[in-house]
């Protein structure tokens, strides 16, 4: 459902293998722009190992100030796939093979013709209580809990979840976005982009420089739900760029 209020969430991503360089997240950016684009805003990331105190910890504090918290990784059947125990013991419920994800892993291996081993089956073990999120690549499922999202950490796999679970969600005020692009540096604008900020307190503005093809160029970008004051804060902001022939 939409509306204005406000809805946060963070993401919680979890692996030794990021924090090691072995693997390079593609989830975050991801994650970022789905929320965005749903009326979602995402307000801080962590990275944590494969340590259940720590993912413990990073879940009790995210969860509790914010509406949602989006994890990925640790939900397959390696030995350090820790993440639904450790979001279990956040929570205090317990865990144990959950008779849907048993049937969906069972008769997914059956079709395969591939054994049901003690390993495979870990993917089956849910937090008590917790509401199944459908994956349709691989079929072991990622689970919801109270205001906690757990997802898979292989892209396309996260993907699929996340679009399962997004018709769930709460979501609020849409951010709007204007972009302005300068070829010279931000220190040309910083300025008077400063004094911009302060007539539109309302609207978040950040300054982006970027240096491609033997060329500077600086990124203006306003943010705001409100079309309007998002509108008006970008038409005074060119007409004053344009005065000082900075545009």
């Amino acid at each position: 459902m939409g509306g204005e209020e406000i809805v946060t969430a963070a993401v919680l991503v979890i692996g030794d293998e990021i924090l090691s360089g072995r693997t390079h997240d593609r989830n975050i950016n991801y994650i970022a722009n789905h929320m965005t684009r749903i009326g979602i805003r995402l307000c801080e990331v962590r990275v944590v190992p494969d340590v259940e105190e720590a993912i413990v910890e990073a879940v009790n504090t995210l969860r509790a100030r914010n509406t949602y918290l989006v994890t990925t990784g640790g939900i397959g059947p390696t030995h350090d796939d820790i993440t639904a125990d450790s979001v279990a013991k956040a929570l205090g419920v317990a865990i144990d093979h959950d008779p849907r994800a048993v049937e969906l892993l069972q008769a997914y291996f059956a079709r395969r013709g591939v054994e049901a081993t003690a390993a495979r089956m870990r993917m089956a073990r849910i937090p008590s209580g917790a509401e199944l999120i459908t994956n349709s690549l691989s079929v072991a499922p990622g689970f919801m809990i109270e205001n906690v999202i757990v997802l898979a950490g292989v892209p396309d796999i996260m993907q699929v979840m996340l679009d399962d679970v997004t018709p769930k969600l709460r979501t609020g005020a849409k951010m709007l976005t204007a972009t302005i692009q300068l070829f010279r540096p931000e220190g040309d604008v910083a300025d008077l982009f400063a004094a911009h900020q302060k007539t539109f307190p309302d609207v978040a503005m950040g300054s982006y420089p970027s240096f491609a093809d033997g060329r500077v160029s600086t990124q203006l970008v306003l943010r705001s739900t409100d079309s309007s004051l998002l509108q008006r804060a970008r038409n005074e902001l060119e007409r004053v760029l344009a005065a000082r022939k900075l545009l």
